[in-house]
Parts: structure tokens; C-alpha cells; sequence
């Protein structure tokens, strides 16, 4: 028996958050019988669910993989402007509907992981298990010893402080090659971190995610996940 949230979670139709609100607003059925109360287990195996009147199938096997996403895509399964999404480049390769952990900007490029494991992708991007996100950026402007030690102290974005670690790796004429590592992954958080301390990025690149590092895999290309890398990924966000 598993609780009815993580189930269309698992089964990859929504998150967990977004199966909580579907679940509120009298969208599911178990049964036939709707649901509008948290906490309702079913059994996967003899349970029927339907969510605005569809059948939601047990969950497949889990599908994840990786994607050396390149520049001028969508982080989505489908983009109402009609702009390119990533789940474009896996050109029909996987039967299971796939979805992408988190997001990287339009003009981002680098490591993008995308799965049908609902609980898996959750843990990934929940700020609460500080999953390490390490990117190179490139930035406006020559960056001083002291706005290195600002961003490491902390810089308030939003309604947070965030704090990271940071390493030059190049000075160019007008310019700064920076590697940066994050443990959360809030909307254009790396701009406007950088943007705050006077410093817009002109090239953003995810390089590592986790435990994962996108190596040599060629911009635009994909690859499965080994079972090791998976392990990896599960024992970092206490699956495991």
C-alpha cells in the first residue's frame, strides 16, 4: 500500500505537490470514488486511479537520463510559444513519458537530467537536501577578491540568502570565467545572484549535478544513466 500522491508521482503524471493539489481539487478517483482528502493509501496492483476521468496506469520501470542540453530549448515537455523543448532531442528513443529534474535557462546549456521517476525527481530538487549543482559561468566585468567573499558569506536573492562556492578559472579582457556550486536551483537563480554583486552572466554551462558530472557527452546527445550513477543519485537524497 503506498499513499495516493506518491503514486501519480511515481507513475510520472504530476509531482508529489501537484498530485496533493489535483487530490484538493476533486480531480482524482480511486475506484470510481473521488478523493479530495490527503493520506488515502491504495494497492498499485488492484486499485484503479483516474485523474479528470483518465486511467493512470501503474507506474513503469524507472527511465532516467541524462542530456548535454544545448542552447535555445525549453525545459518542458511542450512550450504553448511553440519554442523547442528538450524532450525534443530524445527523438522518440523511450516509450515512457519523461520529464525534466528541475530547469535550465533558454540560453543555459550542460547537464539536464529527465526522468519518469516522480519521488526521485521531488528529492532532487527540493532545497532540503542540498543536492550540489556545480556550473561555469561566464560573467561581465573583472570579479574583485571581495565579491568573492560576498557571494561565499551569503547575498540575499528574493527572500533568501544564498551562498556559494565560487573559483576563477579565467580572466579574459572585460570578462570572468567562473565555476560555481549551488545546493538549490530557484528560477534564474545563478543570474540574478551574479547580476545582484554586478556581474551579469553572458554564458551559463551546468556542468555536474549530484554526483553526476556531464563529462564528455556531446551538446545535444543523451545517455541512460548507469545502475551505479542511479545509486549514486538515491543515496544522495536518502532513497537509500
Amino acid at each position: 500500500m503506498e499513499r495516493l500522491h506518491k503514486f501519480l508521482s511515481r507513475a510520472g503524471v504530476a509531482s508529489r505537490r501537484l498530485a496533493e493539489d489535483w487530490i484538493r481539487a476533486g480531480r482524482v478517483a480511486v475506484n470510481g470514488q473521488l478523493v479530495t482528502e490527503m493520506g488515502v493509501k491504495i494497492d498499485a496492483d488492484l486499485d484503479q486511479v483516474q485523474v479528470d476521468g483518465r486511467l493512470v496506469r501503474p507506474p513503469a520501470a524507472p527511465v532516467t537520463v541524462m542530456l548535454h542540453k544545448p542552447y535555445g530549448y525549453i525545459s518542458s515537455t511542450h512550450d504553448p510559444q511553440g519554442r523547442r523543448v528538450v524532450t525534443d532531442l530524445l527523438r522518440d528513443a523511450f516509450k515512457e513519458r519523461l520529464y525534466p529534474v528541475g530547469r535550465l535557462d533558454y540560453d543555459a546549456t550542460g547537464l539536464l537530467l529527465l526522468t519518469n521517476d516522480g519521488d526521485l525527481a521531488y528529492r532532487l530538487t527540493h532545497p532540503g537536501y542540498q543536492v550540489p549543482r556545480i556550473y561555469r559561468v561566464t560573467v561581465a566585468g573583472d570579479v574583485s577578491p571581495e565579491t568573492l567573499g560576498l557571494l561565499t558569506e551569503g547575498v540575499t536573492v528574493g527572500d533568501r540568502t544564498v551562498t556559494a562556492l565560487v573559483e576563477v578559472k579565467k580572466r579574459e579582457s572585460g570578462r570572468t570565467v567562473l565555476e560555481l556550486v549551488l545546493r538549490e536551483g530557484r528560477y534564474h537563480l545563478v543570474k540574478r545572484l551574479l547580476l545582484h554583486v554586478g556581474h551579469p552572466v553572458l554564458k551559463l554551462k551546468r556542468i555536474a549535478f549530484g554526483p553526476l558530472h556531464l563529462g564528455t557527452l556531446p551538446r545535444g546527445d543523451f545517455r541512460m544513466l548507469s545502475r551505479e550513477e542511479i545509486e549514486a543519485l538515491k543515496t544522495k537524497v536518502q532513497m537509500r
